[in-house]
């Protein structure tokens, strides 16, 4: 974070001080709301959850280099006491990002948003010193915090905002107004909770109308190839730059294809120029991550050529999205087990596809939540996808939804072993070690509630000595 000494960190927040001896005493490293990532100079944030309070943990932080606290209550060590500490993490992030001269990029959709996140960050960071959200955490915590990692050194500031209901993101670009704004798509994640797919959009949507306009260098960026998100030039009064395999996209995918291991290839076309990409992550769902990212470092001056070198260099930075790892007996296990939806889901069985062409396939599924009245037929309908595709074996894993996975598969015509329900996790893990043959492709994937990375981890051994966890 910007140096800022704890009497301008309480006058931003509106708290009152307690046991400070020296309000002047700055922060000089992160904020953190984890003891164990506190540093000399942190400012520790102490929120009330479910099963653990951080107050209790203030004499420890403060012992390990943090110069206060951030509390809800006197806590015995010099802290900034507040009424809510959520808001007054939101309202520091606020002051430290006007006070910044960083390019601050929102971006957001249904799906792919962390990887899209994780290629814009590796591609800018080619032009200037970039901090982006760590993983998945976009929420009102979240992204608060990722924003205050950022320092006087930082130039560009990329920040993933998730949404589960109207007002989530207006609430979240207001704490980080952004330059540029890139919405993905509009798919079923979380429609039960959203209540439609228009819903979804109004809440995404939401993001644009925060931006600048176009003369105050405003720019919404959208995927062409995704009528509902295209709809969204209308709400804004931002400059609009469309990605997409549309010809009618400014930045945009010509030649898309899959090289024999999986990977994507295409030629990258912008305003200014083409070049060749070949990918080093898996699945043509890349390409247009690939085109979002390619449009976002276009709007910020970088080359077709330079963006195309960094898009074929760049790697996966969050754990557990088509993470390939292959055995020395040359099984392929693909752990995408991060998190589901339908768009995901089928992204992973198309990728398994290219990947396992002359070999044995393996879709090991669970549940996708959140899908409200569409869940039967979703599940239904990618049960049916892996026989489509010609997947060897589907294991559908855990209770009512993977039943539904099955039976779609059964309904497609796969009969006999050829799909099969596993009560969980772990007699999935002795299915396939029992079954698995050299040179077969594994792809786990299922929503974050169900954990199936723990499948991926026993058939790499790299689990509590390789078997699965209770859940």
């Amino acid at each position: 974070m910007i140096a800022l000494s704890l009497a301008e960190i309480a006058e931003v927040v509106g708290g009152q001080s307690y046991d400070i001896p020296d309000p002047s005493v700055q922060v000089t490293g992160p904020v953190v709301r984890d003891s164990r990532e506190v540093e000399p100079g942190t400012l520790f944030a102490a929120f009330v959850g479910e099963r653990v309070d951080g107050h209790d943990f203030a004499q420890q932080v403060v012992e390990a280099g943090a110069v206060a606290v951030l509390a809800s209550r006197p806590v015995g060590v010099p802290a900034i006491v507040v009424a809510d500490v959520q808001k007054a993490l939101g309202a520091l992030a606020r002051h430290v990002v006007r006070r910044l001269g960083a390019t601050l990029v929102a971006l957001t959709g249904s799906a792919g948003k962390t990887s899209t996140k994780d290629l814009i960050a590796q591609v800018l960071q080619r032009k200037a010193p970039t901090v982006w959200t760590p993983g998945s955490l976009n929420n009102e915590i979240g992204l608060p915090l990722t924003a205050l990692s950022a320092t006087e050194e930082t130039r560009f500031l990329v920040l993933e905002m998730g949404a589960r209901g109207i007002g989530h993101i207006r609430y979240l670009t207001d704490l980080t107004p952004p330059k540029i704004g890139l919405v993905l798509n509009v798919g079923t994640a979380h429609i039960g909770e959203f209540g439609g797919r228009e819903q979804i959009a109004q809440a995404k949507g939401e993001l644009v109308e925060g931006l600048p306009a176009s003369e105050d260098g405003g720019a919404a960026i959208l995927n062409a190839d995704d009528p509902l998100v295209r709809a969204m030039a209308s709400r804004t009064k931002a400059k609009v730059i469309l990605f997409g395999e549309s010809g009618e996209a400014d930045v945009r995918a010509e030649n898309v294809r899959l090289t024999d291991s999986g990977q994507p290839a295409f030629t990258l076309h912008t305003p200014s120029g083409a070049s060749d990409v070949t990918m080093r992550l898996y699945g043509e769902h890349h390409v247009s991550n690939a085109l979002a990212a390619a449009a976002v470092a276009h709007e910020l001056g970088m080359s077709a050529e330079e963006i195309a070198t960094a898009l074929s260099e760049a790697g996966s930075l969050s754990r557990w999205r088509m993470e390939v790892t292959e055995r020395p007996d040359g099984v392929t296990v693909v752990n995408d087990a991060y998190n589901a939806n339908p768009e995901s889901m089928r992204a992973a069985l198309r990728a398994l596809a290219a990947m396992g062409k002359g070999r044995r396939t393996w879709a090991v599924l669970g549940k996708m939540a959140e899908l409200g009245d569409e869940a039967l037929a979703e599940h239904d309908a990618v049960g049916r996808l892996a026989v489509r595709l010609n997947v060897s074996k589907l294991v559908a894993v855990g209770g009512r939804e993977a039943s539904w996975l099955q039976l779609g598969a059964y309904n497609e015509g796969s009969w006999g072993e050829e799909s099969v329900h596993v009560s969980d996790a772990q007699a999935a893990v002795d299915l396939l070690r029992s079954e698995l043959r050299p040179g077969d492709v594994v792809l786990v994937k299922a929503s974050r509630s169900v954990g199936l990375e723990s499948v991926a981890e026993a058939l790499l051994g790299t689990g509590a000595e390789g078997e699965v966890a209770a859940r």
